[in-house]
């Protein structure tokens, strides 16, 4: 069978690709941008990819007529910039007018749980999704899903921020709205068990678990799984713009996705019951084994998709292989390099790097700059990384992006995604004669971006000189 997976670098795509290609369906990814997609990790001949982006009609022409079904996971609830809701309405159209010239016979969309009729922008950009894509010549199998629980979820980051960094929390009162949270696991079987099962055609459903919760009693079971102790105290006077303040600076997520979840958390997401999980045989699992299944992926370091590898960066949004090229002209560089003894080990750290393993040097003035950079409304340095040993291009290391991770050139490169007056790259290279370059470029903007160079260049100094010794040590 022929599928056609849209979002393929996205949190879901990525844990639903594998099932398909091990059920034995030849998968045909989307993706606005190739370089940030890593198809040799699947090794699979029944895989290719496309470069779509359906806010674009040109580049739809290249979507093949003969696909049996296609998956809608495509979302811009996270995006900085724009009008999200009119991103995902032109998305949505373009997409049902371009797969209704082929021969699908059915679309498969997760959407939100959508159960008031006062609903948050994004639930009720996702209805209007469903409407959409609902009016197509095609049959629509619509998912509704709540809070999906799994290691990399944004839901399941941000408890893990407010539970282990607060032992104590002044909370607003739309922690005591209710949920039906469902893992990770879950969402995929039902993603994957609806496939050409003509049974669910022109039908929707609410996905959920066995567990109706609210946030706050989330929180302290999130807490008891992990053996701590948490208070939480509700007060009415917090507005949900000082909500969204709270989850931006206690958690890793941005602001613009904070603004959205706390709008969506407002509303109560308790599923509708239906016979789908009879159906298709599925049991779903409970909140508490749902958190611990999440950490046993973590502590074997098998995280295969994180939130945070979205893009941030309204400059990336244009792709990453331009900025691949690292300017020259107007630029200002940090430039160091020493001879290293055992390549291996020395490119084993710096693949390694960022995250739990820091920055090899000065950790504190990392953190520092961080914090400055979400006072500032930046991503600071709290998004760390999905994988401790492995990198590809495209995903978040703190508060970069990889743009290039070739372990066969020895070659790392990363832009800067922190509030910046210009644009910022750092590579890490070895070279055939066993010597580890370590470059940082500046290309600033106007008069400020000189002033800033200027006043860092002490910092530099030894950071990136204790950097480059560490990791060659």
């Amino acid at each position: 069978m022929r599928v056609l997976l849209t979002g393929a670098t996205g949190y879901i795509a990525q844990r639903l690709l594998p099932v398909l290609l091990s059920s034995g369906h030849e998968v045909i990814c989307c993706v606005r941008d190739k370089a940030r997609f890593d198809s040799n990790k699947y090794r699979s001949p029944s895989l290719s990819v496309l470069e779509v982006d359906f806010l674009k009609t040109e580049t739809l022409k290249s979507i093949p007529f003969d696909i049996d079904a296609a998956y809608y996971l495509i979302h811009s609830m996270s995006t900085s910039t724009g009008d999200f809701e009119k991103m995902e309405e032109i998305s949505a159209i373009n997409f049902k007018n371009c797969i209704q010239q082929t021969n699908a016979r059915q679309v498969i969309y997760l959407s939100g749980i959508v159960n008031e009729k006062i609903l948050s922008k994004h639930l009720a950009s996702r209805r209007n999704v469903e409407r959409i894509l609902g009016s197509g010549s095609y049959s629509l199998t619509t998912l509704r899903a709540g809070i999906i629980i799994g290691s990399g979820s944004a839901s399941f980051e941000i408890i893990r921020d407010l539970v282990e960094k607060l032992p104590v929390m002044i909370a607003p009162r739309w922690l005591d709205t209710k949920s039906q949270p469902i893992a990770i696991r879950n969402v995929i079987e039902f993603l994957s068990g609806v496939l050409i099962n003509e049974t669910t055609f022109n039908q929707s459903y609410d996905i959920g678990g066995p567990d109706i919760l609210t946030y706050k009693q989330m929180l302290l079971r999130f807490a008891k799984v992990r053996g701590l102790r948490r208070w939480i105290g509700i007060v009415p006077v917090m507005t949900p713009k000082l909500s969204s303040y709270w989850l931006y600076f206690i958690t890793s997520t941005s602001y613009s996705l904070a603004q959205n979840l706390v709008d969506s958390m407002k509303v109560e997401v308790v599923c509708k019951e239906n016979n789908l999980k009879e159906i298709l045989g599925i049991m779903p699992v409970s909140y508490e084994d749902a958190i611990s299944e999440a950490f046993e992926k973590i502590e074997l370091n098998q995280v295969p998709s994180s939130w945070k590898d979205a893009l941030t960066s309204n400059t990336l949004n244009y792709g990453i292989s331009r900025y691949a090229e690292v300017p020259v002209n107007g630029c200002y560089f940090d430039d160091r390099k020493l001879h290293i003894i055992d390549s291996e080990k020395v490119l084993n750290k710096i693949w390694s790097i960022s995250g739990s393993t820091g920055w090899y040097y000065a950790d504190w003035l990392w953190r520092v700059r961080g914090f400055v950079d979400k006072l500032f409304g930046g991503v600071g340095l709290r998004r760390g990384r999905k994988n401790q040993t492995e990198i590809s291009p495209g995903e978040a290391l703190d508060f970069w992006r990889v743009l290039i991770a070739d372990r066969t050139e020895k070659r790392l490169l990363l832009f800067a995604e922190m509030k910046l007056p210009g644009e910022a790259w750092l590579e890490f290279r070895i070279d055939n004669n066993n010597v580890l370059h370590q470059t940082a470029t500046f290309r600033p903007l106007g008069l400020w971006g000189r002033i800033y160079w200027y006043s860092i260049l002490p910092f530099h100094g030894f950071i990136f000189r204790g950097m480059l010794r560490n990791i060659a040590s």
